[in-house]
C-alpha cells in the first residue's frame, strides 16, 4: 500500500518534484539504509536554508559513475535532469552540521524521495549531516525537501546548453525568469575547473522565502563563460 501511493504521488505531481527526470522508475525491492560515518558536529544557529540541485549528466560523465552510482547512472532507472542533493541549514558564520540525533531514515522515508535525489546513501548522508539541525524526523526533513523541490521550475537547460558563448549571468537570469519569485541575486551556480555546470543552489530566508545569497554562494561572476554537458 506504501509503494503504491508512494508511486501515485509522483506520477500525480508536477514534472519538477521528479528530480526533472527524463524517466524515472521507483525501486521495487528493498532498500537498505546506509550506515553513514558522522562528522564532527558543529553547534551554530540556523539564519536561513539552502536548496541545492546537482546536474546529473555532468555528476555522470565520469565512466565509472555508471557502477559506483547506478541507479542515477546506469540509465537502468530512467534518465536524470537536475536532482535534489540535499537541504542545507545555513548558519551567520557558520552552518550547523552533524547535529544529535538517533533516528534513522526508513526504507519507506527513502524510497518516497528515490525520484528527486536518486541514492540512498546521499539521501541519508543529508539527514544525518544537515536534516539533523532542522528536526528530529527524517521523514519531516525529507518533506520539507520535497515541497521546496516541487515549486522550483526549470528552464530548457538543453537549449542552454546549445548557446555559444553561455555565460553564468545568463544562467541565473534563466532561471530567475523561470522562477518569479527569484531574483538573480538568490541563485548560486556551481561548475568545476573546466567551467561545466555541476549544480545550483537557491536561498532562503528563515521562513523559506527567497533571499540573496551570500557572496561566496554565488559562484562565478556574471561574465564568466560556463558550459553545460548534455549527457551525450
Amino acid at each position: 500500500m506504501i509503494r503504491l501511493s508512494v508511486t501515485l504521488a509522483l506520477l500525480l505531481a508536477p514534472a519538477p518534484a521528479l528530480a526533472q527526470a527524463y524517466q524515472c522508475a521507483l525501486p521495487t525491492g528493498r532498500i537498505a539504509v546506509p550506515r553513514i560515518e558522522r562528522g564532527p558536529g558543529t553547534n551554530a544557529r540556523v539564519t536561513g536554508y539552502m536548496l541545492a540541485a546537482s546536474w546529473s549528466p555532468e555528476f555522470c560523465r565520469p565512466r565509472t559513475r555508471a557502477s559506483t552510482d547506478p541507479r542515477q547512472c546506469s540509465g537502468r532507472a530512467g534518465r536524470f535532469g537536475m536532482v535534489l542533493h540535499g537541504l542545507w541549514p545555513q548558519g551567520a558564520n557558520r552552518s550547523p552540521q552533524w547535529c544529535r540525533s538517533v533516528v534513522t531514515p526508513t526504507p519507506a522515508d527513502l524510497r518516497a524521495m528515490m525520484c528527486v535525489t536518486p541514492s540512498a546513501r546521499l539521501l541519508a548522508h543529508e539527514w544525518s549531516k544537515h536534516g539533523t539541525c532542522m528536526t528530529r524526523q527524517p521523514a519531516r526533513y525529507f518533506a520539507k525537501s520535497r515541497e521546496l523541490w516541487s515549486a522550483v521550475r526549470w528552464p530548457d537547460l538543453d537549449r542552454l546548453s546549445r548557446r555559444k558563448p553561455l555565460t553564468a549571468g545568463a544562467l541565473r537570469r534563466a532561471l530567475a525568469e523561470a522562477n518569479p519569485r527569484w531574483a538573480a541575486s538568490g541563485i548560486g551556480i556551481e561548475v568545476n575547473r573546466r567551467g561545466w555546470l555541476q549544480g545550483v543552489r537557491f536561498c532562503y530566508r528563515l521562513d523559506y522565502r527567497p533571499t540573496a545569497c551570500r557572496g561566496g554562494q554565488l559562484g562565478p561572476a556574471d561574465a564568466a563563460r560556463i558550459a553545460i554537458w548534455r549527457g551525450l
